[in-house]
């Protein structure tokens, strides 16, 4: 991909020294390294953003369930799963004969 964008930044000297260090003894050119950071933070940001979206539709979702009255209580779970495991037991201890 062409480079034609300059990014100008100021930084403490000390920050300066210790990076193009860095990136000499990796043998890596500090601009390129520098872009590696910024596509990983682009992706990482994107990724957050693409997150929260998606948790926000969940809770929107679930909100709207629950103001319909689509949900089970809690003690209709667990009778429910008190059920499934004791078919679970069932089926386990009829394999093993």
């Amino acid at each position: 991909m062409p480079k034609e964008a300059v990014f100008t930044m100021k930084l403490e000297p000390e920050l300066r020294e210790a990076f193009m260090a860095e990136a000499n003894a990796t043998h890596r050119p500090a601009s390129q390294i520098l872009r590696e950071l910024m596509r990983d933070f682009v992706q990482r940001q994107r990724e957050a953003r693409e997150y929260d979206a998606f948790l926000q539709h969940k809770v929107a979702s679930a909100r709207e369930q629950v103001r319909l009255g689509l949900y089970a209580s809690a003690e209709d779970v667990e009778a429910r799963c008190a059920t499934r495991r004791q078919q679970l037991l069932v089926e386990a201890n009829g394999s093993d004969a």
